[in-house]
């Protein structure tokens, strides 16, 4: 059994459909399972990563888990590697973030932080382990579908900020494989995922304009306005002020690429201009 957190996520959803495409039998975690639209051959189970007491049932007779720190934070996380353990469960994939550089530099930022706890807690559980540390999401850009719904304009404090966009398709299929693997080439490693191109947010924003068949235009804002605009319960403005500096220092510079995406799952990884277009309905 492989259970997987945050199930209904943008890569939970994707890793459950190809978990079960190889076989494998799949528990999707989350927290209404009757709005959950998964699967019927995954076993889907209420759970909340927040209570521990959801969490015995929840891991059960499993064998692996895909753990991501978006099903609770890093707090949670963390009592789900004990209980994980407690449970039997023989490896874990961490979903978890580039920023992470195995350095004191961890230490200093919060994304870097939240990741390396988690991830040194799992290398001291004893279980084995896989940390696919992802870059800049490409699905970040959902932020913006209000603003091309509306108005066809994307707001944000630097449009040359430069990034290479990974699909989140792309990080489920890592992920696959690393739960899955028998040889294990994968376990003990922390593979960097990213997308395959630098692109630039402007870009990013022609590109959605060029899939949902009109002109998307860039407007400059400040980095408060644009900070205040992305905070949220979920997502802090500490952080949100965090990550925009990240996109300031990128611009000029040559984004990090890796060819981990085609390594490990035998496929170039997908460009954004393929992300727009699945995702071209969300901002129709």
């Amino acid at each position: 059994m492989i259970v997987v957190s945050a199930a209904t996520g943008n890569i939970g959803r994707h890793l459950v459909d190809l978990l079960l495409a190889e076989g494998a039998p799949v528990r999707a975690l989350t927290r209404d399972p009757e709005r959950a639209g998964l699967p019927a051959a995954a076993e889907t189970v209420r759970a909340d990563l927040t209570d521990p007491a959801s969490l015995e049932t929840a891991l059960a007779g499993a064998e692996a888990l895909w753990l991501n720190l978006a099903a609770g934070g890093s707090q949670a996380a963390l009592q789900v590697v004990d209980a994980a353990v407690k449970a039997g469960v023989r490896r874990i994939v961490l979903n978890s973030s580039l920023s992470v550089t195995d350095t004191t530099a961890d230490d200093e930022g919060f994304i870097s932080r939240m990741h390396a706890s988690v991830e040194r807690a799992i290398q001291a559980s004893g279980v084995e382990w896989t940390f696919v540390r992802g870059g800049m999401y490409a699905t970040n850009a959902l932020q913006w579908a209000p603003g091309i719904k509306a108005e066809s304009v994307v707001r944000g404090p630097f449009p040359e900020a430069v990034a290479a966009p990974v699909h989140e398709a792309d990080l489920a299929a890592v992920s696959a494989r690393a739960l899955l693997d028998r040889s294990g080439a994968l376990l003990g490693t922390a593979p960097y995922v990213t997308g395959p191109e630098a692109v630039t947010v402007a870009e990013q924003a022609a590109a959605i304009g060029r899939a949902i068949g009109r002109e998307v235009r860039f407007e400059t804002i400040t980095v408060e306005a644009a900070a205040d605009a992305m905070a949220s319960d979920s997502f802090p403005k500490e952080v949100a002020l965090q990550l925009l500096g990240y996109f300031g220092a990128s611009v000029g510079t040559d984004p990090q690429r890796t060819d981990e995406v085609q390594r490990i799952t035998g496929r170039p990884a997908r460009t954004f201009e393929e992300w727009a277009a699945d995702h071209a309905d969300d901002f129709r």
